[in-house]
């Protein structure tokens, strides 16, 4: 399975609206996501684990 690069555009009570590169979005649980995630934060996601990007 590729990774998927992904921005998280806005922060929405439980859930990250995340944005793709090509612009596609996809909402996620935040419980799903790292701690340190907040707007403006690029995630990596492979195997449906999502990591922070540097």
């Amino acid at each position: 399975m590729e990774p998927i690069f992904y921005t998280v555009a806005k922060i929405d009570g439980d859930y990250a609206i995340l944005v793709t590169d090509s612009g596609d979005e996809n909402r996620v649980a935040r419980a799903l996501l790292p701690e340190e995630t907040d707007e403006g934060v690029r995630l990596k996601c492979e195997y449906f684990a999502y990591t922070v990007v540097d």
